[in-house]
């Protein structure tokens, strides 16, 4: 079992900027990859941004792209979002999710990983003003 909690969401204005973090605890060793999703209000959960626990490679949804950047501390077993240049419409609840490693082409079409999540944080909320 790995545990994932998020923190650092908040409110902030158009343009503005924000870090996400999530702090992985349990048997992380056996993490393949770490990732970020977010689900708007009415809206279904979406891919936002992964890296690869070991080689560090990293995957971006083209929203985020350019805005975004995920990181990561081996050691500390955290995950990083830094949110830049913020929109309204990235608005929503962000989750931390960890993943096994199984194959999976669920994300594959929004420029996502090649593996499914199996634990999940509870997110955090993150507000874009206008």
């Amino acid at each position: 079992q790995v545990y994932v909690v998020e923190s650092g969401g908040g409110l902030v204005q158009a343009g503005g900027s924000l870090r996400l973090s999530c702090a992985a605890s349990g048997r992380t060793f056996i993490t393949h990859g770490m990732g970020w999703f977010r689900q708007a209000p009415g809206e279904q959960r979406e891919f936002v941004s992964a890296i690869n626990w070991s080689s560090g490679n990293t995957y971006y949804a083209d929203l985020v792209k350019g805005r975004f950047t995920i990181s990561k501390d081996n050691v500390k077993n955290m995950l990083y979002l830094q949110m830049d240049n913020l929109k309204p419409e990235d608005t929503a609840v962000y989750y931390c999710a960890a993943s096994l490693g199984r194959r999976s082409p669920k994300y594959s079409a929004s420029g996502g990983p090649p593996y499914d999540f199996d634990y999940w944080g509870q997110g955090t909320q993150v507000t874009v003003s206008s």
